[in-house]
């Protein structure tokens, strides 16, 4: 995969010192009885939307049923439920007198600056990769042929692929490889890293990448594969890896899921 840039939007509204104060978290919640949407419905849509964005953090401390209905107004019922909805959900745990906790998923902040692939990079930070093929094909495309910079005939290798750390989905991604120049790949068991195949099986020596980064909101198939309920930041990676001879071999599309990365990038001083 590519650069080091596998991180995310840390969108962090909440004040940091209010991660485990019940008043906060209890502020941010809005339920209306005045709209159709039933009240334990908005409250677990509203909670969800704080841990996909970061707001809340695994083991965070949620107030209780009792306290919850209270301050809000409602019912237990209506509380009680909306909880059980969440730990369906895995996205909260009951431990006893600990009470309710978030179950959020790992954070993953490598640092920015080097070409190196999915696999490589979370096993430097402790972390088991993973993959699932969810497309192989065999293309020719016009659009991708350009950004090649090749004839509109030319054969990409088309792989979508979702990449897990320690099972957690983490980004999907789209990548298509000249086949042109490493004919080789139209065989390969996407068994891996790519720019080991590249380097190794294809002979191409890779160089440099050069990557852009956007904020984006997710589609349909990135919510299906998060399992988010609905459209929630991410980071758009957009990265092209050259090889020595300066010609393009690797063109990825990856989204990354906004509560599970950060960047991290080293500043030094100017001499």
């Amino acid at each position: 995969m590519g650069q080091t840039s596998y991180a995310t939007l840390n969108t962090n509204s909440l004040p940091s010192q209010a991660v485990n104060d019940s008043r906060a978290f209890i502020g941010r919640l809005k339920p209306d009885a005045g709209i159709a949407e039933p009240l334990y419905l908005q409250l677990q849509r509203q909670i969800i939307q704080m841990i996909e964005a970061g707001e809340l953090n695994d083991g965070d401390s949620l107030p209780s049923e009792r306290v919850l209905a209270e301050a809000l107004k409602l019912s237990r019922t209506t509380v009680r439920r909306c909880y059980d909805e969440l730990r369906e959900q895995d996205y909260i745990s009951t431990h006893g007198r600990a009470g309710v906790m978030v179950k959020a998923p790992p954070r993953i902040n490598p640092e920015l600056g080097k070409l190196k692939g999915f696999t490589e990079e979370m096993r430097e930070i402790g972390v088991e990769p993973s993959t699932q093929l969810l497309e192989r094909r065999i293309v020719s495309d016009r659009t991708i042929a350009s950004v090649f910079n090749r004839p509109s005939t030319a054969r990409f290798l088309k792989l979508v692929r979702l990449r897990l750390g320690d099972g957690i989905p983490m980004t999907r991604e789209v990548a298509w490889y000249d086949l042109t120049i490493a004919p080789a790949l139209a065989e390969w068991d996407i068994e891996g890293s790519a720019y080991q195949f590249l380097q190794q099986r294809c002979g191409i020596a890779l160089d440099h990448g050069e990557q852009t980064i956007e904020a984006a909101m997710s589609n349909e198939d990135e919510m299906a594969v998060f399992g988010f309920l609905e459209p929630s930041p991410c980071l758009l990676l957009k990265r092209k890896t050259y090889a020595t001879n300066g010609q393009m071999a690797e063109y990825v599309e990856g989204t990354f899921r906004g509560d599970a990365y950060t960047y991290r990038i080293t500043l030094k001083m100017s001499p």
